[in-house]
């Protein structure tokens, strides 16, 4: 439980490592056949998740730097599948790499199952990548991860890969060898598959082409092809991204990768600064692949002045007005954007609303409970979420154990008139363990 007191905030903090790219990074030095370093990874959960699953297919990964680490319970080659791994931080540090040791293509069969936690971009992406072990690998999961939807890793069938799920859910059981060839998937529900097959098909013997329809979030498959050309691998692909032409017999190249920092993260305090005070958010690439820095346009439409530096934005309170912004391409913007309308009198409206339903919780019905708790009245109807800006009162509200929920209610407590207590906040570490340490350092007595 974390209690938020009404507070103005003012100060500097540095956005977190981005833990899309840290998965995507991970899973390139592990097809890597030679060491790479990967700096400045994410500490979350799902960060963490990725690290142990590829010492799980025969990486061998040591951290670099400064933080505590976890010991070595046991001989590594006899560690079960998905543990935390010798030399894994088990808090967040400063100045970090991971150096990984690579296979290549001769991934390590598991005994056992691979433990994805409660990451869906582990589950999504890995199917494919296990894909290329000649033997069966089981993919599974905990918490929400079990109820959220794997239907579309069945296509990997078309590669004449035997890949199942229970009713399109975890577990999943993959075998193969995956040799490449011609493949459909939808990626309306989300394009992490998409990114696994990118990421594995390179290494096959054959020439593949996939087909894609309805994609939703070309932002991240974007990262990932970009991430990949970094690693010495290529991906042809059409203006759309509807289809991919991919050369077998590739390989990885060894590399030194830093990390990003985070636009998810960083805007919760860059919306902190326009309802709050003001906040400087430094680590930010502006010419990042990431969808979520459309949230500097839309601050700016609601009146907030924005500063843009070489590699930070300054965010300060202004005369807030009520904005319209479509969060198809980047529905992480969902928590963070409620949070603003409630301080833009008026009526603001964000669409894309159906990219909230399989995520960590429920984030249409989440945010509309939560948030009329405090006050404010947030209705969802078809694909569009209306919010009346207005008073914040003080409530005790439900994370939901969604850590965009659990941060997007501290958020708005910034401005309530009470104390908000938050349930089941320790949720954030799946992304940002470090948020509510960062949103204390910034806040001042109003």
């Amino acid at each position: 439980m974390k209690f938020i007191t009404p507070s103005a905030v003012r100060g500097v903090v540095t956005a977190p490592p981005s833990k899309s790219m840290t998965g995507r990074a991970l899973a390139a030095a592990l097809l890597s056949a030679g060491v790479s370093e990967i700096g400045n990874p994410s500490l979350c959960d799902d960060g963490l998740a990725a690290a142990a699953i590829i010492e799980a297919l025969g990486a061998r990964t040591d951290v670099r730097g400064t933080a505590q680490v976890v010991p070595s319970a046991q001989p590594r080659r006899r560690r079960a599948a998905g543990r935390p791994c010798p030399g894994i931080p088990n808090h967040p540090g400063e100045n970090l790499t991971f150096v990984v040791r690579g296979t290549g293509s001769a991934l390590r069969a598991v005994e056992g199952a691979l433990d994805c936690r409660e990451s869906g971009l582990a589950m999504r992406m890995f199917t494919p990548i296990t894909a290329l072990i000649a033997g069966e690998t089981s993919l599974t999961g905990s918490g929400s991860l079990r109820s959220r939807p794997m239907k579309m890793v069945e296509s990997l069938t078309a590669l004449d890969v035997s890949c199942t799920t229970e009713n399109g859910h975890a577990p999943i059981l993959v075998k193969g060898p995956m040799k490449g060839g011609r493949i459909r998937t939808d990626a309306s529900v989300s394009s992490q598959f998409l990114s696994g097959l990118l990421m594995a098909l390179p290494l096959c013997e054959k020439r593949s082409t996939v087909t894609v329809s309805g994609l939703a979030s070309a932002p991240y498959v974007r990262m990932t092809i970009d991430l990949l050309r970094f690693f010495g691998v290529r991906i042809d692909n059409d203006d759309r991204l509807e289809e991919f032409v991919i050369e077998g017999n590739q390989a990885y190249r060894p590399s030194v990768y830093a990390v990003e920092g985070d636009w998810s993260g960083a805007s919760f305090f860059l919306v902190a600064g326009a309802i709050a005070g003001s906040v400087e958010v430094k680590g930010l690439r502006h010419a990042s692949f990431q969808a979520d820095r459309a949230i500097v346009g839309v601050l700016a439409a609601a009146g907030a002045r924005v500063e843009t530096g070489r590699d930070c934005i300054s965010v300060e309170t202004g005369d807030l007005k009520p904005f319209e912004f479509d969060a198809s391409g980047s529905p992480d913007l969902f928590p963070p954007l409620v949070a603003l309308a409630s301080s833009c009198g008026g009526k603001s409206v964000i669409h894309g609303l159906g990219r909230l339903m399989y995520k960590e919780s429920n984030r249409a019905s989440a945010l509309c409970r939560e948030f009329n708790k405090l006050g404010i009245r947030v209705v969802a109807e078809g694909n569009t979420m209306e919010v009346y800006g207005g008073d914040v009162q003080g409530a005790l509200v439900d994370s939901h154990n969604d850590h965009r929920i659990a941060m997007a209610c501290a958020v708005v407590g910034l401005r309530a008139r009470g104390e908000v207590a938050i349930s089941g906040s320790a949720c954030v570490s799946k992304s940002y363990p470090a948020f509510f340490s960062d949103l204390e350092a910034v806040s001042k007595d109003p």
